[in-house]
């Protein structure tokens, strides 16, 4: 059997917990470029990692262009005019208002907010003459509202997501012990104990201050735990009962975990 990261054995339990938010990493390297801290030419195969990233209805463009081609349009931002949204169904925090972007970011449950620009991370499967299967990412820009607002003045800062991060984590477990989550889901006991070791591949560019990432890897980490913790249990191990007792219990720290990803990717950068 092959052995997969955080105790899984099947292919299908990796892949729902193996990419981190294509969106956080996009917000943590460009606005750590926009403040001179890295290198223009680093910015773009840093976002994308192994994958293929395009760019879609980028200004000045006619057609899709690769992620670095489009990075330009957003070389005149400060860094704090570049931050990530992880908005959910009845929780669109950071959305610049109603509007088709609102919608596609509601849809996607990601989005970069860039000055009066927003991007949308789509995933593209493609199938070669050969049957092999392969993945792009598009980013599809929308223009925002000429009154959107500039920020969200009800996310929490760092600490205050990280306090309420370990208290979630503390009550989710505990009532996931209560529902013997073990029965149906054995991998989530190696999925949650690989939050104490975060690897290299939840890391942020430089300028964010300890607390920024301390957090961004606990909950990069755990955002994958919890991605494989809302899929059906193999074999229908659970019935429709059991399994909204599970979303139940997984939902405050589904939510904390959104708010702690926000909080450390928009945290004030420092040289």
């Amino acid at each position: 059997m092959t052995t997969y990261p955080f105790g899984m054995s099947t292919p299908t339990a990796g892949a729902a917990t193996l990419t981190p938010r294509r969106s956080s990493r996009f917000v943590a390297w460009v606005r750590a470029w926009r403040a001179g801290l890295v290198p223009y030419d680093e910015v773009a195969d840093a976002i994308a990692g192994d994958e293929e990233h395009l760019v879609a209805d980028a200004p000045g463009t006619w057609t899709d262009v690769p992620l670095g081609a489009a990075l330009p349009t957003l070389a005149k931002l400060s860094p704090d005019e570049i931050r990530l949204v992880l908005p959910a169904p009845g929780d669109p925090r950071g959305l610049p208002g109603p509007g088709d972007f609102a919608g596609a970011a509601l849809v996607a449950g990601e989005a970069v907010v860039a000055g009066g620009l927003g991007l949308i991370p789509q995933v593209r499967l493609h199938t070669s003459g050969s049957g092999d299967c392969f993945e792009t990412v598009l980013w599809r820009v929308y223009p925002l509202p000429a009154n959107a607002p500039a920020a969200s003045l009800s996310l929490p800062g760092a600490a205050e997501a990280e306090a309420e991060l370990a208290a979630a984590l503390a009550e989710t477990t505990a009532a996931l012990t209560r529902l013997d989550v073990a029965q149906w889901r054995p991998e989530l006991a190696g999925a949650l104990a690989a939050l104490r070791r975060p690897d290299g591949a939840t890391d942020l560019p430089p300028g964010f201050d300890p607390r920024a990432r301390r957090l961004f890897a606990r909950a990069a980490v755990l955002d994958r735990v919890l991605a494989l913790a809302g899929h059906a249990a193999p074999g229908g191990a659970i019935n429709n009962y059991e399994a909204q007792q599970r979303d139940a219990a997984l939902r405050p720290l589904t939510t904390a975990c959104r708010q702690a990803l926000v909080a450390a990717c928009n945290a004030p950068l420092r040289p």
